[in-house]
Parts: structure tokens; sequence; C-alpha cells
């Protein structure tokens, strides 16, 4: 008789043993597996809820007063519009700064009010990353009007306004914020500077920081240190609230991830090592019969090791399937931002079903070994 079919008779013959195992061995793939998914689940839904937070730095001139900075809301100084250029070729992933936009802020007057007039330029994100820009996109020739502009001024969507000497046709339908916004007009960076007689200047880059460290970890000095390198001509205003909201809820969901995996891991191989002791005690009597037949230390080995493999591998391939399926099917209601991101890992399958196989071999190894130690004559004796 083979090895293998000797294996195959001792699953079936052993069915509660071999069952345990095999729950034990595909629920920790299980775990690992939907853990895994909504760990990169969670990951884009952090990242693009913080990113609708707003961007967390910004990048105004040196010279500005910081109090009226905080009073007004924006810099009364320019500086040239080439020093967003400068920053953005500085763009990689290594870099702690990502999502840049240039804009130019002004108070401005539209028949008798009194508005905030914002030129956004388009948005640089570092090369390859293929993350969606920041904000909304403003078409040539239209404007992004606030609801108390809307109000003052009668305007609704496509209705046409002039802004200085230019019309612009209204973009979108103007919603109470409870914020600034609500008395902004929003144009293209070019059309403010054009309205405003301040050709290639802005006040202002915004952007968001990659650290993801929190207050007390003192990113700001990381972040004024590289920035400065590069556009020594400007101050980094941190906005921390925003930051340590991103920080926090990433480092919370690492520290998850850390001790996920590690208790998972350790847990299966306990309970594979627990099951192979039971079964080899209860198989010492066969155990010694083959050994008395003349059966070596090698096939006794094989026929527990090679157990352990053959549960191993369906355990991962249940475990793969049941982990992915859970995702897919309740992923969804968790992450309803980045629901439709939310896809199979098949790399990451086939490399449990590789790897789950060795683990219960290894993690069967020592009762193996026991087994292959038995002196035959003694088992015999006592049974």
């Amino acid at each position: 008789m083979s090895v293998w079919s000797h294996i195959l008779r001792e699953v079936v013959f052993r069915k509660l043993n071999a069952l345990f195992t095999l729950l034990g061995l595909a629920m920790a793939v299980t775990v690992v597996v939907a853990s895994q998914l909504l760990a990169e689940a969670d990951e884009r839904e952090t990242r693009r809820v913080t990113r609708d937070m707003g961007f967390n730095l910004r990048l105004i001139p040196a010279k500005t007063d910081l109090g009226q900075f905080y009073r007004d809301g924006f810099s009364r100084h320019a500086m040239d519009a080439s020093m967003l250029d400068r920053l953005a070729t500085q763009l990689t992933n290594k870099v702690s700064f990502n999502h840049l936009v240039g804009s130019l802020r002004r108070e401005y007057t539209i028949n008798g009010q009194d508005i905030l007039l914002v030129g956004l330029s388009e948005t640089y994100v570092a090369p390859g990353q293929g993350k969606k820009p920041m904000g909304f996109a403003i078409e040539k020739g239209t404007i992004h009007i606030g609801s108390q502009v809307a109000l003052v001024q009668e305007k609704k969507k496509n209705d046409t306004m002039h802004v200085g000497v230019r019309q612009f046709a209204v973009a979108n339908d103007p919603i109470e914020t409870g914020t600034p916004d609500d008395i902004t007009i929003f144009v293209r960076l070019e059309d403010a500077q054009s309205v405003l007689g301040l050709a290639a200047k802005i006040n202002e880059i915004e952007a968001i920081d990659c650290l993801c460290l929190t207050a007390d970890q003192d990113p700001l000095a990381i972040l004024r240190k590289e920035i400065g390198g590069i556009l020594p001509e400007v101050q980094v205003v941190h906005q921390r609230t925003l930051a340590d909201a991103r920080a926090k809820q990433r480092q919370t969901r690492e520290k998850v991830n850390q001790f996920v995996l590690p208790s998972v891991l350790v847990a299966g191989a306990v309970w594979v090592a627990l099951l192979a002791v039971f079964n080899v005690r209860d198989r010492r009597q066969e155990i010694g019969i083959m050994r008395a037949l003349g059966k070596g230390g090698e096939h006794i080995a094989a026929l527990f090791l090679g157990k352990a493999v053959l549960l191993g591998l369906v355990a991962a391939l249940i475990g793969a399937a049941l982990g992915t399926w859970a995702v897919l099917e309740f992923g969804p209601s968790l992450f309803p931002v980045t629901k439709k991101a939310i896809q199979a890992n098949w790399p990451l399958a086939a490399q449990l079903i590789m790897a789950t196989p060795v683990f219960a071999a290894l993690a069967s190894f020592i009762p193996a070994m026991l087994a292959v130690s038995h002196d035959p004559a003694e088992t015999l004796r006592e049974d």
C-alpha cells in the first residue's frame, strides 16, 4: 500500500481528528485572507476619506504675517506660480507630501457683494500612483459658486455670471456648507490671475502630508526640512487636527494588522500540533505493528507529515475561497466609499495555498518525530 493510500484510509477512518484539523487550518486561512483584504480595503477607505477631509498642508510666502493669515484665511503676499512647478518636479513615492494644488485667493466685490475669489490650478500627484486628484475639476469658461453668492446674485446652475469683464457659466448646484466656501467663487487659476491682474502669481500651495505621524512625533519638523530644502521662500502651515485624524486612524489599523496575523499563526500551529499529538497517541499500536513489519522511520514520518500536507492543501483552498467570498459579500457595506475597489487577491490566495501545507507539516513535525521514536517492542507489549 502506498503512503498516500494509507493517508487517505487514515483520514477516512479517523474522521473527527481530520475534520478538526481541517477546520482549524481552514479557519486560520480564512482569517488571514479576510484580514488582509479588509486591511487593503480599510487602507483605501482611510486614504479616500481623509483625502476628502481636505488638505492638511498649506505653503504660503515666507513673509506672510500668520496673524493676518489666520484671520483672513489667505496670505496677502504673492509668489511666482513657477514655485508650484518646482515642488511638483520633486514628487516621488519617497517624499512626505502629495496632491499639490496652487491657488490664488483674494477678496473681491461683485455687484456690491464682498466675496472670496479663488483660482485653482490642476492637481499634481506623484507619478505612477494613479490617484484621483482632490477637489473638483473646473472646466474652461465655468465657475463654481457658493450658496450665499447664488442667493444674493440670484444665480443657479447653467446661468451666466460676470466676474470682472469676463462672463462665465455656473457649473455647480450651490449647496450650503456652513463654511467660507458659501461666499466663494472658484475659478481656474489663469482666470483668477487675469481678473485680479496678477499674472503668473499664486499665494498658496495646498498639499497632503504622507507621513501619517501624530503631533507628538513632530511631523512638522520633517515637513519643514524637506519642503524648505526645495522652496526656502515658503513657510509651512500644518493643520494638525486633520493630519492627526488621518495618522491615528492609519496607525490603529496597522497595530490591529500586526496583532491579527501572529495570533492566527500561533493559534493555528498549536491547534494542529495538539491534534497531531492526539493522532500519534491513538495510533501507537498501528505504529508498533508497522515498525515490527520493518517499516522505517521515514515511512512513519511520511504518514503523519503527508496527512498534514494533504489537509493543509484542502484547508487552504477552502479558507481562501471562504475568506474571499466573505469580504466580497460584506465588504461593500463596511467600506461604502471605495466598495468598487474591493476585489479578490489571487496572488495572496496562491501564496497561502502553497504555504499552508508547509505550515501544517511544520506544526506536525514534533508529533511525527515522537511517532518515529516509539520502540515497537514496548508499544506492542503495552497494548
